[in-house]
Formats: C-alpha cells, structure tokens, sequence
C-alpha cells in the first residue's frame, strides 16, 4: 500500500475542505516544523501544503536524498510556484507513481 502511495487518497478530503492542495509542499511533522525555524529554509512554508510535490518528483525515494536537499526543494518550488510549474510536477507524478524506486 505504501510503495503505491495509495495511503495517500486520505488527503484529498483535506483537498477538498480546502486545508491542502494538490501541489504543494508536503506538510511537515509539527517536530520537523518547530526545527526548520532558520531563515534559510522559511520561505517553503510561503506555499500551501500539497500532496504531491518538487522533491518528491525531483528525487524519488528518501534514501537518496538528504534533509537539506529535500528542504533546497522545498525552497526552490516557493520560488518558482506558478501554473505551468504545477502542471509540470502533475505530469511527473504518475511517472514517478508507478517507478519501481522505494518510497
């Protein structure tokens, strides 16, 4: 269930209610949040949270990638969110859905 990322389907009620969106960065533990309180990194939080998003269909995969890299993502997509740039990431998605790489 979790290498399909069918545990995912929950949040779109949360799109739905309006509370996320389909883009976006990922919503963050409240520890990793309380962590992130450096200016460097505080522009992710400018975007609303979403389901999918840049680093998850920039680098699949957590072993992979490093906190920093994942937070630099985060950072970037702040950066460059627009409409096109959603479409994007929405056209990645699947793809990177159904690789083989482990969540």
């Amino acid at each position: 269930m979790r290498k399909t990322s069918i545990d995912e389907l929950p949040q779109l009620f949360n799109v739905l209610k309006g509370e996320m969106s389909i883009v976006g960065n990922r919503p963050l533990p409240l520890y990793e949040a309380e962590y992130l309180t450096d200016d460097k990194y505080i522009e992710r939080f400018s975007v609303p949270a979403g389901i999918t998003g840049w680093w998850q269909v920039s680098k699949r995969g957590g072993s992979n990638m490093t906190e920093e890299e994942r937070q630099n993502l985060d950072n970037e997509y702040a950066q460059k969110m627009s409409f096109w740039f959603d479409l994007l990431i929405l056209f990645k998605t699947p793809f990177v859905l159904f690789s083989r790489e482990e969540v």
